[in-house]
């Protein structure tokens, strides 16, 4: 699958304010400082899509940027169609007020469980790191609401080839100890590039998919 445009849309701060074009949605979140904004800006091959902060918790609004803006007149192929790619905001800032912190969650939850054109969540994990609980009861989270998601590992280029294998190999078994059926999962580089071709064909099938359910 291709990307031949990617733009900025809108912010939202409610589910209701988001773009009312029927369009997949691809949804990205992840714990605060995880890399998302640089792993959206890997895949769109535009490092200045999404604003990139050393300060984690920046995305405090529902960002849809559209992919592959449709042209008029041109027919495009079920995996370059048009579809949004959503930067959520990120869980687990502990510098954020209490009230803050449920109204994120609560940004959060309702997108996630209300937005209809909510197709899949990526959900970024840091590589480097051990199994986080708050990781590992929002999975749990999102089975009980039968939400499809894939997990993403970021900043595979942070450790060694070794390390990253076995890291990747821990976390699965520890999800493993919770799910019968693992999720798919990928694991990324926003430095080199890994992983992108690999995520956008995982994308591309499933706009094929849901475009050959609507004929």
């Amino acid at each position: 699958m291709k990307i031949n445009t990617a733009e900025y849309l809108i912010s939202s701060a409610k589910v209701e304010q988001c773009p009312k074009a029927g369009y997949p949605e691809y949804a990205f979140i992840g714990r605060s400082n995880v890399g998302k904004s640089s792993l959206i800006n890997m895949l769109a091959d535009n490092a200045k899509l999404a604003k990139t902060s050393s300060m984690p918790g920046k995305t405090v609004l529902i960002n849809h940027f559209l992919i592959n803006r449709p042209i008029e007149g041109k027919q495009h192929n079920a995996a370059d169609a048009p579809w949004y790619l959503v930067d959520l905001p990120g869980y687990g800032y502990a510098k954020r007020s209490k009230k803050a912190q449920e109204e994120f969650e609560h940004m959060i939850s309702s997108y996630i469980l209300e937005r209809e054109q909510m197709t899949l969540l990526f959900i970024l994990i840091d590589v480097r790191l051990e199994p986080q609980k708050i990781d590992l009861d929002f999975i749990e989270w999102l089975g009980e609401n039968g939400v499809p998601f894939a997990i993403v590992f970021t900043k595979a280029d942070k450790v060694s080839k070794g390390r990253l294998g076995g890291n990747v190999q821990h976390y699965l078994k520890v999800l493993s100890q919770q799910w019968e059926e693992l999720p798919p999962y990928f694991v990324t580089s926003s430095e080199t590039g890994k992983g992108r071709e690999e995520l956008l064909q995982y994308i591309g099938e499933i706009n094929i998919s849901i475009a050959n359910q609507e004929e």
